[in-house]
């Protein structure tokens, strides 16, 4: 016991060193960076009031905690029984983040967006869901954190440490309902933030990732860089979803002409002057009907927009293979 409160003071003074760096300029307090050996407690901070820093939660107990604001990293030792929110981090943390690793932790339910591949280590019983939150900072914060919120593999877990016969983690259910495991906050101050986790204003597209597909058939669209392609993207998986069809995976890349020759192929002729105009953004969607419905939307909603679309079931396939297997090794995960 000794020893684990000998390395928590180490780190506690890191983390503080850490901090007083960061803003050597300004007077900081490391205690507005922190919560720490809280119970029963409600507590945030508000956004602009983290704005891009570290912050470490730790030996809290029976806490409600949301950080509704982007930080540089997060570090969040000995909790128990803890409710936690955070928005986007651009180091690793939980939640809406660039990497995700946990170690020795159990009986975890996370509503998860992140860009490169969870991992879990000496841990046990971990619940994934796809992140699904939204007030009105949000999306600004995801760009001040240099997060896409197309680029979400929330599903693709990696074991360090798998026991033979078991699963450390699985999925949670696709009805599970968001309030249910992270409630909106009712303090006076939090309240102030205009939360909401309805499915259809989550600021990350809500994706099934690794959960079985309804289908065997899928559909890919490529969107390619211009002022509305966010707007265009988020209008398509809307439609989409209300036909039915399903949003199996997003992806955000940069192309450069040797993909798009390996990705479209013949077309690729028709793409290579937008991909210089900035990253392009992939859905794929899933369902009976998907390439018909897809290229009937696209053709009565974004008339004179150029995408990328699956021209039918059976190269749809081939298409979603050769884009993700493109973005995933372009993307390093």
């Amino acid at each position: 016991e000794q020893d684990s409160i000998s390395k928590k003071k180490k780190r506690s003074r890191s983390f503080k060193n850490e901090v007083s760096k960061k803003k050597k300029h300004q007077k900081v307090d490391p205690k507005d960076y922190m919560f720490s050996g809280l119970k029963d407690e409600t507590v945030g901070r508000l956004p602009g009031t983290v704005a891009g820093q570290q912050f470490l939660i730790q030996d809290c107990e029976n806490c409600n905690i949301y950080i509704f604001d982007h930080s540089a990293t997060i570090t969040i030792d000995d909790c128990t029984n803890c409710i936690i929110f955070l928005g986007p981090v651009k180091g690793s943390c939980t939640l809406a983040c660039q990497q995700f690793r946990v170690r020795d932790c159990r009986k975890l339910d996370v509503f998860l967006c992140c860009a490169t591949q969870p991992i879990i280590e000496s841990s046990s019983n971990i619940k994934f869901g796809c992140f699904q939150w939204y007030y009105p900072e949000l999306a600004f914060q995801f760009k001040d954190a240099g997060l896409s919120i197309f680029n979400n593999t929330w599903s693709n877990i990696h074991d360090f440490t798998p026991v033979s016969g078991e699963l450390n983690w699985s999925l949670l259910p696709e009805d599970a309902v968001v309030q249910d495991y992270v409630p909106v906050p009712t303090t006076e101050e939090l309240k102030a933030v205009r939360v909401s986790t309805e499915a259809n204003r989550s600021i990350v597209p809500i994706s099934r990732g690794h959960r079985r597909k309804s289908s065997d058939e899928s559909c890919l669209v490529v969107l390619f860089a211009g002022d509305y392609t966010i707007a265009n993207a988020r209008k398509l998986i809307d439609k989409m979803v209300g036909k039915g069809f399903s949003l199996v995976q997003t992806k955000e890349v940069s192309m450069k002409a040797e993909d798009a020759q390996r990705v479209y192929r013949e077309k690729a002729a028709d793409f290579l002057p937008l991909l210089n105009k900035g990253p392009v953004i992939a859905l794929e969607f899933n369902g009976d009907g998907a390439v018909e419905g897809c290229q009937l939307i696209i053709n009565d909603t974004f008339n004179g927009t150029k995408m990328f679309v699956s021209e039918s079931k059976e190269t749809a396939s081939r298409d979603v293979d050769s884009f993700y297997n493109f973005a995933d090794i372009q993307m390093g995960i």
